[in-house]
């Protein structure tokens, strides 16, 4: 999800928005791990992100990452994509899409529907059912690991 400036200033004022309803703040490590799930096309791990901000704050933990990453889907401007045979993804995207899954290499991509259509038209949902969310992800391999 690439943003122009504007977009950028926005997303910043929303997120100190954000923490600031839940008692927390904007500090150089949370602003640093934000810019860069901001700046990137993948669906990062906390490894990658804390691998690629430790260029601009040297000084920072694996333990401040994680952190800064709870803190970003817990006020609801990231999501984490967490499957049991994996580390955890984390995606800017907090709208409902779709997900493909390597099951060699562990990448996550985002699929867009030809069409939008509603969850009921995809899925029966028992009767009664309220949904609150979904995701749907489907695995295979990608091409890199075909190849």
């Amino acid at each position: 999800m690439i943003m122009n400036e504007v977009e950028k200033q926005e997303s910043v004022r929303v997120l100190r928005e954000r923490l600031d309803a839940q008692g927390g703040h904007m500090t150089r490590q949370r602003a640093a791990v934000y810019g860069y799930l901001c700046r990137v096309q993948h669906h990062p791990t906390a490894e990658e992100v804390y691998l690629a901000v430790r260029q601009e704050v040297p000084r920072i933990s694996l333990a401040t990452v994680y952190k800064n990453l709870e803190a970003l889907v817990n006020c609801g401007v990231a999501s984490k994509l967490a499957t049991g045979d994996g580390a955890a993804r984390y995606d800017m995207r907090t709208d409902h899409h779709y997900h493909s899954r390597c099951l060699r290499c562990g990448g996550v991509t985002d699929l867009e529907p030809e069409a939008e259509m509603a969850l009921s038209e995809l899925v029966r949902v028992p009767q009664g059912f309220q949904i609150a969310s979904y995701r749907i992800e489907v695995q295979g391999y990608c091409q890199g690991c075909r190849e």
